[in-house]
């Protein structure tokens, strides 16, 4: 589905992570051998990792705090909150609930999760436009993110391997939306259902709630049918993007894609004839962080710069659904944040440590 929204844009970003950060030396029991061929595939050489009481909500909480301060937005006029994740803090409530209560945000405030991992960025946007556009609401605040690293921890390491453990990363973002005059943002947003097996989750909820092994939440992902899907789908739905709005990639400061791989991003930035040093790396520190891939990758490029320019930008995110999304979109770069690094977590008081 295409679709375009007008008299919305995006006016801020921000990013938040742990201050700890292990290269997959450090994270490794293999030998060098080993660790040089994972990362010469995947591109990943570390990753910050929650700490163990931090959650994904821990990290937006950071990023929309530290944006809403620096923007100086009264708090009282966001008027929707979405929060897209795979890792919510609890089954329920849903966790934007509690991401409003702890933001201080007002009651009239729009307030719920989004269950989706890669592609998450861009349909969150297109949801917090949506609602922009058709209320009275002047800002809103898009929380994207995952803490999928705690999955493979040390502790839960599984036998079939390694990569899921030195793949991915702990992150949150805090996007603002504001409803203003001369906004535009276009979206081109796609679903298989069919291939849901390809990236799942299947034990641990309603559905089955308990494996044949006693292990509940761990994920299986066929890679052989992800990097095809990747490849084929991404860079075809960017190719028709760019046919539908009439724009090349001469009409993009960059390309930033779902962090999933660098071997798929390489493909999918060469198949839409981007030139690869207008592809955004993120990866390589960060590893694969999901939702927040995209948004970190921005903050990753332009947190640290002085220059007020505006960045116009060409999303895509893929994956687990399967579900694949692109937008455009445009910002001021001098309102993409530095990196905000927290070790901080919200005590809810239902965890002996919180008690004492």
């Amino acid at each position: 589905m295409f679709t375009e929204i007008n008299n919305v844009k995006v006016i801020g970003m921000a990013a938040a992570v742990s201050p700890e950060w292990d290269s997959i030396s450090d994270l490794s029991d293999e030998d060098e051998a080993t660790v040089q061929r994972f990362i010469k595939k995947t591109g990943v050489s570390g990753r910050y990792s929650a700490s163990p009481r931090q959650t994904t909500a821990d990290f937006c909480f950071a990023a929309a705090e530290k944006l809403l301060e620096e923007k100086q937005i009264d708090k009282k006029e966001i008027g929707v909150l979405v929060f897209v994740t795979q890792t919510g803090d609890y089954r329920l409530p849903a966790s934007a609930c509690v991401l409003q209560y702890r933001l201080g945000l007002p009651k009239e405030c729009i307030c719920f999760d989004v269950n989706l991992g890669c592609s998450g960025f861009v349909y969150g946007l297109n949801v917090l436009a949506s609602l922009l556009s058709n209320t009275a609401v002047k800002y809103g605040l898009l929380l994207a993110g995952d803490s999928s690293a705690r999955e493979f921890s040390t502790r839960r390491k599984q036998r079939e391997g390694h990569s899921g453990n030195w793949l991915f990363g702990d992150s949150g973002t805090a996007t603002l939306m504001e409803k203003t005059e001369g906004g535009r943002l276009q979206f081109l947003s796609q679903t298989d259902g069919s291939g849901y097996k390809a990236i799942i989750s299947p034990y641990g909820s309603w559905r089955n709630p308990d494996s044949p092994d006693g292990r509940t939440h761990y994920v299986v992902m066929d890679d052989i049918a992800v990097f095809n899907f990747a490849t084929a789908e991404a860079p075809k739905q960017l190719n028709d993007f760019m046919a539908k709005t009439g724009t090349t990639p001469d009409d993009y400061d960059c390309l930033v894609l779902h962090q999933a791989n660098l071997m798929i991003m390489k493909r999918v930035a060469k198949k839409s004839e981007f030139p690869e040093e207008k592809m955004l790396v993120s990866m390589d520190r960060f590893g694969n962080t999901s939702s927040s891939s995209i948004p970190i990758s921005l903050v990753d490029k332009y947190g640290e710069t002085e220059d007020d320019r505006t960045v116009k930008a060409l999303c895509c995110g893929f994956g687990v659904g399967l579900s694949w999304a692109t937008c455009a979109l445009e910002i001021a770069a001098a309102d993409i944040l530095p990196l905000v690094h927290t070790d901080a977590y919200y005590k809810d008081g239902y965890n002996l440590d919180d008690q004492v």
